[in-house]
């Protein structure tokens, strides 16, 4: 399958990049989502089987004052190149967030929820998510959450950096949700694209993150016992954090939906854990 992947060094773009290094990724160089433009002639260019969208703007807390920047990456980009893909009738696969949602209650999250951002990044992934779904054309939009892996910005990475010089970490404890390993996305985004080429009816959006569903406080204590650290981890509320961009308090999404129809169960993020922490040489092998 020719494959086009927008993204070159995120979290999910270079675990995509080694399951499937046939494919062609494009980095801004070659298509800038901030010039929306630019990636649906990518596409067109191109013509592959299948595309992956793995780029976004995703500095939640700048984004409260770069709205239109993120709008721009992440709702018109996607849009252009979901037009463009319709037109030629090639089946897209986008990364969303669970920050459409605005986080009440403790149930997860169905699809059939209202999405209800609370700040900028959450209201620029949802234009994107509405203006795929009004392209028309053969698409799955996965809702994922909390991503991590051994490379770039996450929360893994941040705990061990943090424990070589804190010994006690205040973490976050009434934010819930499930970790994802981005290996796990990577490859579920590969399976959704082989899918939806054979059958578009799996049209849709869907939710996939890591089980089970854990507090910050109770994913960072696994974290640091897992990597044989010291520090000692003390829970704090929210309000005690604050942050420009306001978090959801329950990012926990009903998946049951993409292990029904893609045979994608919840994958378990202590597994995708110990991965993560023998390539960071955190574990032995």
């Amino acid at each position: 399958m020719r494959l086009l992947v927008f993204g070159q060094t995120g979290q999910v773009a270079t675990e995509l990049a080694r399951r499937a290094p046939e494919a062609v990724f494009l980095g801004r160089e070659q298509a800038d989502l901030a010039n929306p433009v630019s990636c649906a002639s990518a596409i067109r260019t191109h013509i592959p089987d299948a595309v992956i969208n793995a780029a976004a703007y995703t500095a939640v807390d700048r984004a409260e004052g770069e709205e239109q920047l993120a709008t721009r990456v992440n709702g018109y980009a996607p849009a252009e190149m979901a037009h463009a893909c319709a037109a030629l009738d090639i089946p897209m696969i986008h990364i969303s967030t669970d920050y459409v949602f605005d986080g009440c209650g403790s149930t997860p999250w169905h699809l059939d929820g209202i999405p209800t951002p609370k700040n900028a990044y959450g209201r620029s992934k949802l234009v994107g998510e509405q203006a795929i779904a009004k392209a028309r054309g053969p698409h799955a939009i996965l809702r994922t959450a909390w991503v991590f892996s051994a490379h770039g910005n996450n929360f893994v990475r941040s705990m061990l950096r943090l424990s070589q010089t804190h010994e006690v970490l205040r973490i976050v404890d009434d934010q819930v949700g499930g970790p994802t390993p981005a290996a796990d996305i990577a490859a579920a985004c590969l399976s959704m694209a082989a899918q939806l080429k054979s059958d578009h009816d799996k049209t849709g959006t869907y939710h996939y993150t890591g089980a089970p569903d854990i507090s910050w406080k109770g994913f960072a204590e696994e974290i640091l016992t897992m990597a044989g650290r010291d520090a000692t981890v003390t829970g704090i509320p929210t309000t005690k954090y604050p942050t420009p961009a306001q978090r959801p308090l329950n990012s926990r999404l009903d998946c049951t939906t993409t292990e029904m129809v893609f045979g994608l169960p919840r994958p378990d993020w202590r597994s995708g854990l110990v991965d993560v922490l023998t390539e960071l040489g955190e574990i032995s092998a």
